[in-house]
């Protein structure tokens, strides 16, 4: 048994809103966990086994390193927040939506937004389906969806009026070639088009308000809202850009049939196995990330992520180069990622953990591999009815999503082949 002490875990701290001190804080604590890694590697390599008391410090510290990160980038959400546009800067049209928006919240008054149904059939609709909130705060609401949800935040992102995208692409380019100057020009075959489709589906959340809010005129109704929505729309769509089955949710790119990467052909994502069953290699365990990276083509590369969920996170920032370099390196200033070997890393809860051939690592430039469709406008229907004395607001957007290049995103896979 080795004589060191053991270290206990540093005290997870609640900051209230100095995200200097949180990030001071957890770089100190990853400090720590590589110290007492080292120790832990150290002995494994002089007598083939860790210590146990060196080993359940590793883990106590690891698991803290992983709190103070999320602590952290909560801390670091919350100062990007903007506050919503305030009514200077909007138009008379945009000024009258609102204030008929805030009197059908707070009372159920809808005559205002009928009256500017009439004036402009985009404002609204019938009341079963609800009405679009203001411009201003469905805006609000796409920012701070791009903040906190993880696959958004690096997805190709498209605004469309229709309930469907349809995006043709080429399945062969036309030919080319070289020719001198005053030489024939040959007609050139005829690309050969195919279409991908993007449907939008409902999401929805379903806030509740007493009506002693609603009466107070100091609580700012359209900030109320994007405050209510917001992490349970991320939540929900962020599942979806990740394990969604293409049934009334957007499709997940885990959701794509895989293929081994030496036989990958366009509609399948390619992956590359480890070697081992639910396991990195025991040896070189570095080598299969490598391997994953430059399964991604060049022009990729450039704009690449990791995902990745916090356990496997957990494990990779346990690892180390042939140089004793590790390979999770912590963000250098606030508001940067984390990185593993160069590349950003991006913490997607919905990543499965590592298991027998569990995908549980993508690597690639989702901005042009994943496509995420947004129709515009959010709609909310109040409800004072079904949960009384709660006022119940549901609130819908649509939005799709799936994969738009194949060969823009690789996995790596937790099995022999």
């Amino acid at each position: 048994m080795s004589n060191t002490s053991p270290t206990i875990a540093p005290e997870i701290k609640s900051y209230a809103g100095d995200v200097g001190d949180a990030f001071d804080e957890f770089k100190g604590t990853f400090e720590q966990f590589r110290d007492a890694n080292d120790e832990r590697l150290a002995q494994i390599e002089k007598r083939m086994s860790a210590d146990v008391v060196t080993t359940d410090k590793v883990e106590r510290i690891n698991a803290a390193v992983a709190e103070q990160k999320r602590q952290f980038d909560n801390l670091l959400l919350k100062t990007k927040r903007p506050a919503l546009a305030s009514d200077k800067f909007t138009s008379i049209a945009q000024m009258e939506h609102k204030a008929g928006f805030a009197a059908y919240v707070r009372s159920g008054d809808e005559s205002n937004l009928r009256q500017l149904e009439e004036k402009a059939m985009s404002y609204g609709s019938d009341p079963d389906g609800g009405y679009l909130v203001p411009d201003e705060t469905a805006s609000e609401i796409g920012r701070r969806l791009a903040l906190i949800s993880p696959i958004r935040s690096i997805a190709g992102v498209r605004q469309v009026s229709a309930s469907i995208y349809k995006k043709p692409f080429a399945q062969t380019g036309p030919a080319v070639g070289w020719v001198s100057e005053t030489a024939p020009r040959p007609e050139t075959n005829s690309p050969v088009l195919a279409e991908l489709q993007f449907p939008t589906m409902e999401l929805y959340a379903m806030p509740a308000a007493t009506p002693t809010l609603l009466e107070d005129a100091a609580v700012d109704i359209d900030q109320w809202i994007a405050d209510e929505v917001e992490t349970a729309f991320a939540e929900q769509e962020g599942a979806a850009f990740v394990n969604g089955d293409g049934i009334n949710k957007p499709k997940g790119f885990l959701a794509e049939t895989t293929v081994d990467e030496s036989v990958w052909t366009w509609g399948n994502l390619g992956h590359v196995p480890t070697g081992v069953d639910g396991a990195f290699p025991v040896a070189d365990a570095s080598d299969v990330l490598i391997d994953t990276i430059y399964a991604l083509k060049a022009g990729y590369r450039q704009n690449a992520h990791w995902v990745m969920n916090r356990k496997t996170q957990a494990e990779i920032r346990k690892l180390k180069d042939v140089d004793g370099n590790y390979l999770w390196q912590a963000p250098a200033s606030a508001g940067m990622s984390a990185s593993l070997m160069g590349f950003p890393l991006i913490e997607a809860e919905d990543m499965p953990d590592i298991a027998s051939n569990a995908l549980a690592i993508a690597f690639g430039d989702f901005r042009r591999g994943y496509l995420i469709v947004d129709r515009t406008g959010v709609r909310v229907l109040r409800d004072p009815y079904s949960a009384k004395p709660y006022v119940l607001f549901y609130t819908t957007k649509r939005v799709g999503g799936g994969v738009q290049d194949y060969d823009a995103i690789k996995l790596l896979k937790f099995g022999l082949v």
